[in-house]
């Protein structure tokens, strides 16, 4: 099945199931077909013996009145009349004869009607006594016809009750047919959906993987050819981006460690101008040694930002994921931190029960470390700080509001690039590197997770959303 690809099996599995349910559907219409032809058969075969028991009966009555009016005429014409009405009654007796009516019947009829014909046949002298044996014999085929008649409506009756027995008998089996079909139709669906919905599961595992920067799991994807030539080119792009990030981490140290040998001999030649080596500085070059070893020293700090930001993004790949309670997680950190927010005043309440998910507690931490930290920077004092951890569907969610400044409607959207800090910096502290929600967001993503800024202030609201929660 390798050989063929998805569009091809699922072209397949659709015709399978349309051929079972057209067999169903055909067998269903013959049957149909058969049992309507077999009802069209048993009324023409009602409607024919109904009408020769009823021609029987008339042409008894043109005999009777024929022969009775030839016994007193002696008329040929009147004898003529009577042999066409006996051939006419007795060629409809004829056709009920063939399996319509007991052969007795037949019988008795014809018996009689010949006893007729021989009296029609005596001689004048006996003219009376021929009349009265006459009159009661067609008495006797009256009571034939009768008898004749009852028996064509109970076989007719008969033949409706098999056709009737054969109709339910067909509709069950065709009902049966159906449901079979059906059921056999929703096996087959079910089995071709799970069996090619498989690949497609290992795909989006794949896509997922790749997402959060799972980047040493290799993608080996089983199926039909074109699902697996897809999954080779995912790990074509898996091995490619590996390959890019490895090349960027490999620069970043590399610029990193070749910016810090110049800047290093930088400092140090600042520090002697500073110390007189060289001889003394008036009071305008001291000035500018001092403006050196300032922006020598932020760029230093900067350079080791760089390196701390690579770092983590490097760390954020190799992820080792326990199932870990976040609300535990949470007061943890906070119990932490205590002594930070303690010494501004402030209240940190922790709200929600226990919530288990699968994560790297480790980065995790340090990513709610960051916010948490952040929040106590930019909260006035005495003020209160928010940590609610709530459960949905398969994901753990997170929010942390403060009650400071917020964050400015220009930076909201490049609040998480790296080195990017907003206009809204607290008046009591060291302005930031801008590398914090980097790191944040490096760690949430990594975890497959979300990350966004709620518009809700006037504080700062951030939003966790976490997959893998049960």
């Amino acid at each position: 099945m390798h050989r063929y690809s998805f569009r091809q099996l699922l072209l397949v599995a659709f015709l399978l199931i349309a051929a079972l349910l057209s067999a169903a559907s055909l067998r269903g219409l013959f049957t149909l077909e058969t049992l309507l032809r077999q009802s069209s058969e048993g009324a023409r075969r009602a409607v024919a013996d109904t009408a020769d028991a009823q021609v029987l009966a008339e042409r008894t009555v043109v005999m009777e009145r024929a022969a009775r009016q030839y016994l007193v005429l002696d008329d040929p014409v009147l004898r003529q009349r009577f042999e066409e009405a006996t051939r006419d009654a007795t060629a409809a007796l004829a056709r009920l004869a063939d399996n319509r009516i007991p052969a007795q019947l037949a019988a008795e009829w014809r018996s009689t009607q010949e006893g007729i014909e021989l009296q029609l046949r005596g001689s004048a002298e006996e003219k009376r006594p021929r009349e009265a044996a006459v009159t009661s014999a067609f008495r006797d085929l009256e009571s034939i016809n009768t008898a004749i008649a009852e028996q064509v409506r109970l076989a007719t009756e008969a033949r409706n009750q098999v056709l009737m027995d054969e109709l339910e008998s067909g509709r069950a089996e065709l009902g049966r047919q159906i449901l079979a079909a059906i059921a056999v139709a929703i096996v087959m669906a079910l089995g071709f959906g799970v069996w090619l919905a498989r690949p497609l599961k290992s795909l989006e595992q794949a896509v997922i993987g790749l997402g959060e920067n799972r980047l040493d799991q290799p993608i080996d994807i089983r199926g039909p050819s074109d699902v697996r030539l897809l999954g080779r080119r995912l790990e074509w792009l898996r091995l490619r981006l590996a390959e890019l990030d490895s090349d960027k981490s490999r620069f970043l140290r590399h610029v990193s460690h070749e910016l810090k040998t110049p800047l290093a001999a930088l400092r140090e030649g600042v520090s002697l101008l500073e110390d007189g080596v060289t001889g003394t500085l008036s009071d305008d070059q001291r000035e500018v040694a001092r403006i050196l070893r300032q922006n020598t020293a932020v760029l230093q700090g900067q350079i080791e930002d760089l390196l701390r930001f690579n770092a983590a993004a490097f760390e954020a790949r190799r992820l080792v994921r326990r199932t870990t309670d976040i609300t535990a997680l949470v007061k943890q950190l906070v119990a932490l931190q205590r002594l930070q927010w303690q010494a501004r005043q402030l209240a940190v309440v922790v709200e929600g029960g226990p919530v288990a998910a699968e994560i790297d507690a480790d980065k995790l931490g340090t990513a709610l470390g960051n916010l948490l930290s952040n929040a106590i920077r930019f909260s006035p004092v005495g003020a209160t700080i928010r940590i609610e951890v709530t459960r949905m569907p398969g994901r753990a969610c997170i929010d942390i509001v403060d009650q400071g400044p917020g964050v400015a409607a220009a930076d909201r959207a490049r609040v998480f690039e790296p080195f990017y800090r907003g206009e809204r910096q607290p008046s009591d502290a060291v302005r930031g590197s801008g590398i914090g929600l980097s790191i944040v967001h490096e760690f949430i993503t990594a975890h497959g997770g979300v990350i966004e800024l709620l518009p809700d202030g006037p504080g700062a609201h951030f939003h966790i959303e976490l997959p893998h929660a049960g």
